[in-house]
């Protein structure tokens, strides 16, 4: 049976027509908040389907529901009523229990923002469709006319040209947008993904399924940015389908528990460049959500730390107490009044109870996971944060590919081993620097060398010779075959406080630093006690050798 339209009435704004287009046409920029204005209006219709269909050949898009619809009356005092709201009549939630996202009665406006002309129809399960055409070519002109509403009807439907969509549309409302103003220059896929990451309500809902080009909306559709994923904070016990079907290679993650009434979760990934969509300048952050509503995008603007973890993050914080009796969202949807109270105390809480506790245990976990951290973090020395970032380097050429034996015993190995090459490595550029300063010290002021030293620099070359010709070694070894550069701090120490006639300083220091100094030399692993002995001794050799290179 053919579908029907009633054509005997003709519907018109209850609005001045420019105050249409301020509040319309111009209000609204991004294409994602037109689409879900409209998708908003499914939800508070009850719908349990949306159907988007995209025509980039006729450069149009479809948007069909299967909600409660709208009767003639509805469409003329309700959808065409500038600024009704369902609150108004103090209702808050649908007859399905959904709190209503549309709050002003001006979202629907956004409908005109993006396309040449719009076709609505709709119809509940006992009338016809009803409905009307805006061409905004003609609207422009009526404004120029400055024409009332009552002047400017709507356009009657031709019910053909939505075809094949309203086949066994028993009810709900279909939207019809033709010529968009920018074109179609979106990809199917990173459609999918927007909506994915945007409309939540139709991932957490059951209720509630969003379809594209007939594919069902999932957290499949984000499973680029899930693999890319490697730490998870919870916050309040967050649970999610993103989190349990997507999730599932952390390599770490932790539950935050706070008194406030919000949750969520933000999570890190591998590179920044893991947090642009599908090759496009749109770049996921951290979310602000109301009711399932995206209400606020990437919210760390509002928080800078200058902090190099802000670069990985994203995620979504759900706060559904900012849907109160105080209307807090911007004109245009696409934000909260920036300087609203609540919204600022939320931000607040945030930073303070989430985001500072987030930036610690970025920093470790990177360092954990053999990736740099953050320099700016100093809950370990800068020393031993480069220690650590020269020993991941250097560890990667030994780790076993995927799949070989004893892999996971040789990853141990030299995870293990990170701790005491955080100090080792220090340690052993520090020996480096300081002897070799000492050696430039003693060239400089030409102090002639002790019997002592000669003798120690004769067997250390004896000792070099016939390892060399043991070994087969017919190179030259040293930079520079000077005769101090065989002595250790021991020798050299005694070469500069001893020939200079002064206390034996840098001599006693050095005898208490040389066994520990050797075994550190040769790559041993050193007891914690040594350690703090090693640290302390080579303090007061530094602070000598400051002391020498500042004369």
């Amino acid at each position: 049976m053919a579908e029907k339209v009633d054509g005997n009435k003709r519907f018109t704004f209850e609005i001045s027509l420019n105050i249409l287009n301020h509040l319309g046409r111009n209000l609204y920029r991004s294409f994602v908040t037109v689409l879900g204005e409209a998708i908003s209006n499914s939800w508070d219709a009850d719908a349990q389907n949306v159907c988007i269909y995209v025509d980039r050949e006729n450069n149009s898009f479809v948007i069909k529901d299967d909600g409660i619809g709208m009767s003639g009356d509805d469409f003329q005092n309700k959808f065409l009523k500038i600024g009704y709201s369902k609150r108004k009549e103090g209702k808050v939630k649908s007859d399905k229990g959904r709190p209503y996202i549309g709050r002003k009665g001006i979202g629907k406006l956004a409908l005109l923002s993006c396309a040449k002309k719009i076709s609505v129809i709709s119809k509940t399960a006992d009338e016809d469709y009803i409905g009307g055409t805006i061409d905004n070519t003609d609207l422009d002109e009526a404004i120029e006319r400055d024409l009332t509403p009552d002047e400017y009807p709507l356009e009657k439907i031709d019910i053909r040209k939505f075809g094949k969509y309203i086949d066994d549309h028993k009810r709900g409302t279909l939207v019809y947008f033709e010529n968009i103003n920018e074109g179609i220059n979106k990809t199917t896929d990173y459609l999918r993904k927007l909506i994915a990451l945007y409309f939540r309500f139709s991932l957490i809902d059951d209720s509630f399924n969003i379809f594209l080009d007939d594919e069902k909306i999932t957290t499949v559709h984000l499973k680029d940015l899930a693999e890319n994923t490697e730490y998870l904070w919870k916050i309040n016990d967050y649970d999610d389908p993103y989190i349990r079907d997507q999730l599932v290679k952390l390599k770490e993650q932790k539950t935050i528990t706070l008194d406030d009434n919000f949750n969520g979760f933000i999570a890190s990934v591998e590179k920044p460049r893991n947090l642009k969509v599908i090759s496009t300048e749109e770049r996921v952050g951290i979310d602000l959500f109301t009711n399932g509503r995206l209400r606020e995008k990437d919210i760390l603007k509002y928080m800078p730390s200058a902090r190099i973890v802000e670069n990985y993050l994203y995620g979504q914080i759900h706060y559904n107490e900012l849907d109160d009796e105080n209307d807090r969202f911007s004109s245009n949807r696409e934000g909260v009044v920036g300087d609203d109270p609540k919204f600022m105390k939320l931000i607040v809480s945030i930073r303070d109870n989430v985001l500072n506790k987030i930036i610690n245990d970025w920093d470790e976990w990177r360092l954990k996971h053999k990736k740099p951290g953050d320099p700016d973090n100093y809950r370990i020395t800068q020393k031993d944060r480069k220690s650590l970032e020269l020993y991941h380097t250097v560890s990667e050429e030994y780790i076993p590919a995927e799949g070989l034996v004893n892999k996971e015993k040789i990853d141990y190995w030299i995870d293990d081993l990170a701790d005491d090459a955080k100090y080792n490595f220090g340690s052993y550029a520090g020996c480096f620097i300081s002897e070799n300063l000492i050696r430039h010290y003693i060239d400089d002021k030409n102090i002639k060398l002790s019997p002592e030293a000669k003798r120690d620099i004769k067997q250390w070359r004896e000792r070099e010779a016939d390892n060399k010709e043991r070994g087969n070694c017919n190179i030259d070894i040293r930079q520079e075959n000077s005769a101090i550069s065989y002595l250790d701090m021991d020798g050299l120490a005694n070469l500069v406080d001893k020939q200079r006639g002064g206390q034996a300083r840098l001599p006693t220091d050095a005898k208490a630093y040389k066994p520990i100094r050797d075994a550190l030399m040769h790559t041993a692993l050193l007891t914690d006690e040594a350690k703090r002995k090693l640290t302390t001794i080579y303090d007061n050799i530094k602070g000598r050798v400051k002391v020498l290179l500042s004369r």
